[in-house]
Formats: structure tokens, sequence, C-alpha cells
């Protein structure tokens, strides 16, 4: 690629700083050296994005890279220890998850979180249920089985049935569901916490064909933390490349390849080795 390479010897900062980009257009996120320290230990160190609006960023790294702390304060679950945040412009302090998710910010952990002994319908609304108008608040099965088909359906999710429990849904059918109660909630930004993870080829086509009929409806800017720096090229429209709690690395899908970002590693790698050594 044409973007110059970081002198020998240059620090994290100093790689990130030489092959950086920036989302274009409206943002719907932007971090401002994010820093989270637990007691002594800085798990994020200056840690800056951007996320345009209709945008699917692409996180990556090695476990500790400091990933899961950044989504973590993305949807509220922490707060940043310094830098500032902004959520569709406005500089902003997630207090906690309830109030990521009133400002439309919506995460898919690797867990899933779906109850698996009930319905897809009773999951699509688990803690939003409808309820019925009248002295009895009376659960509207009805309504929710009508919704939940209707937003499946919208963003091509097949199913046989709504009412099938969710334990008799493959891997990659539970993940779906799951975007999808995301999605139902009226997300604005979604984050997807290892969507691929443990799949084979079949079920992560799913998945990644599911994403990219969200990007094509529009109104949706999602993040994907990912460990398969293949699947992510081929997925998000940037990429940002995290270690040791900081940005060394981030760019267009189109203008980088695995073997570049392989070598990014290796060099981080070896600096980090012989630091230590000495």
């Amino acid at each position: 690629m044409s973007e110059p390479q970081p002198p020998a010897g240059a620090s994290s900062a100093e790689a990130a700083s030489t092959v950086s980009t920036a989302a274009a257009g409206p943002l719907a996120m932007r971090g401002e050296k994010i820093v989270k320290r637990f007691g002594a230990v800085t798990a994020l160190d200056g840690v800056s994005f951007t996320l345009g609006e209709g945008e699917i960023l692409g996180i990556l790294g090695d476990n500790g890279a400091g990933k899961s702390t950044l989504v973590k304060i993305l949807t509220g679950f922490h707060q940043q220890t310094e830098g500032t945040l902004h959520v569709s412009g406005q500089e902003t302090l997630l207090r906690s998850v309830d109030h990521a998710r009133s400002l439309g910010i919506e995460c898919v952990y690797q867990d899933l979180a779906l109850a698996n002994s009930l319905s897809i319908y009773h999951n699509m609304f688990l803690n939003r249920e409808i309820v019925r108008r009248g002295p009895f608040r009376l659960l509207d099965h009805g309504q929710m089985r009508e919704r939940a088909a209707q937003c499946l359906d919208d963003i091509g999710v097949h199913v046989p049935s709504v009412d099938l429990p969710v334990e008799r849904l493959s891997g990659g059918q539970r993940q779906a569901i799951a975007v999808a109660r995301a999605v139902n909630s009226n997300a604005k930004i979604l984050l997807l916490d290892e969507p691929l993870a443990a799949m084979g080829a079949r079920e992560a086509g799913l998945i990644i064909d599911l994403v990219l009929r969200l990007k094509e409806k529009g109104g949706l800017s999602i993040i994907m933390i990912m460990h398969n720096y293949a699947q992510t090229l081929d997925i998000a429209d940037r990429i940002m490349l995290m270690q040791r709690g900081r940005v060394t690395f981030e760019q267009h899908s189109a203008q980088t390849s695995v073997p570049e970002l392989m070598d990014i590693v290796r060099r981080e790698y070896r600096a980090m080795r012989a630091t230590t050594a000495h």
C-alpha cells in the first residue's frame, strides 16, 4: 500500500499516527484518548477512534489487547479513567448499560444472553415484554409473535416458527436471534463481540450475510470485535488493530491486507521482546 511505514523502533503510538485514518462523513461515535486503569494496571492507553454513520468498523487484536475493556466502556459497563466519548456529536459519559441503551447503543456478547428454554419471540422481547392494557397487565403474546416475525423477516433471518425454543436452533441461528433482538430495540450503534467465534464456515456465512444486510438497510453503525483478520477485511469498511491497550494501526479494509496486518503484529511483538530483554 502507499501509506508510509513507521520508522524502525517506533512506538505503538507513533505507528498509529503514521498510518491512521478516520471515518468520512457524519459520526455516530468518537472516542478521544480514552484511558482505563484498574489500580496499577492500564488496560487502555490513549485509545482514539471514529465510527461513521452506517459504517462497519472491525476492531482486531489478540487477547489482552484491550478490546473487551473498550467494549465495556462503549456500553456503559465501565467508565473511562481519562478521555472523552462523543455519541451523535455530543460529549457523553455513559453512566450505565441502561443509559447506553437509551442512546441506542446495544451489544451482543459471545454468551448471547439468550434463555434457551424460551421461544424465539420470548427472547426477542426479553425484559421488554409487551403487555395488554387493563388492570391485569397480561403479556400480549400475539403482538410479540407478530412483531418478532416481522423483525426477523425484515432483516432476512428465516426460522420455521417464532414459537420454536431457542435451544433447538443452531449456533448461527442463535447468534442471528441475539442480533435481531438488539436491532428490534431500535439500536443505532450495534457492538458485536466475537460474533463468528467457534463457528463453521456455513454458520459464519449466515452471520456475515446478516451483518451486510443490516448495513444495506441503513440507519445502523456497527462495531465488530474480531480475531480473524481475513473475515474482518471481508466485512468491515475500516479496521483498527489494538495491541497492549493501544491502537497500533487503522486503515480502510480495501487498502490493507492480512500479510500487512500480520507484519505489524510481528514487528510490535519483536519490539516488546527487545524492550523486555533490556
